[in-house]
């Protein structure tokens, strides 16, 4: 990379962080993530997504024995082998969706929006960049995504305040890094210029 800003090596810096302290975040950080995804774009600015923040950690551990509930009797709808994997990997001792971070922010929208995944998904990626620049960690997760429909598992989101009308469109994990993540080679062949 040939220009040097701070965005720009944000975003070379940030990774995926699959384990993380104990250490829950301040209440300004989290004020500055949610701040950071609800300035987002958003089809025809529609701003219809719900940000949900998760920090009781009985709560977390309940919502992660639903999900491995869930998983029991899931069906994968394609063929993406990330999906049977995390199937089988849920049944282990110990499995944990969100990595056991000490905060889980949950990304719904309107269901019959055909923008609704992409707009969670930028807002996301503003989370994980401003993660990055505080010195935090984050996370993808699909799983409550996949799970979206299981009966368990909306209940209860339900009972989070989380309206039974949304579409779980994905997660974040978010926490203090316990361990470094390394990049992963970029790919040849992804980038096409027609000048």
């Amino acid at each position: 990379m040939s220009i040097n800003n701070e965005i720009l090596n944000c975003i070379h810096e940030r990774r995926s962080t699959r384990r993380f302290t104990d250490k829950q975040i301040s209440s300004e950080q989290l004020d500055a993530l949610l701040d950071a995804a609800i300035w987002a774009p958003s089809g025809g600015n529609s701003q219809s997504w719900l940000f949900t923040a998760i920090q009781k950690r009985e709560v977390l551990l309940h919502l992660n024995e639903l999900v491995r509930e869930g998983f029991q009797h899931w069906i994968p709808d394609d063929d993406y082998p990330g999906k049977q994997a995390i199937k089988e990997h849920s049944q282990k001792e110990g499995y944990n969706f969100y990595r056991e971070a000490p905060t889980l922010i949950i990304a719904s929208n309107r269901p019959n929006y055909e923008n609704a995944m992409a707009d969670c998904a930028m807002a996301l990626q503003n989370i994980f960049l401003a993660a990055q620049s505080l010195g935090l960690g984050s996370c993808y997760n699909n799983q409550l995504h996949w799970l979206r429909d299981d009966p368990g598992v909306r209940a209860y989101l339900l009972e989070l305040g989380i309206p039974k009308e949304h579409t779980i469109c994905s997660s974040a994990s978010i926490g203090f890094i316990g361990a470094e993540s390394t990049a992963p080679i970029r790919k040849e062949g992804t980038i096409h210029i027609i000048r």
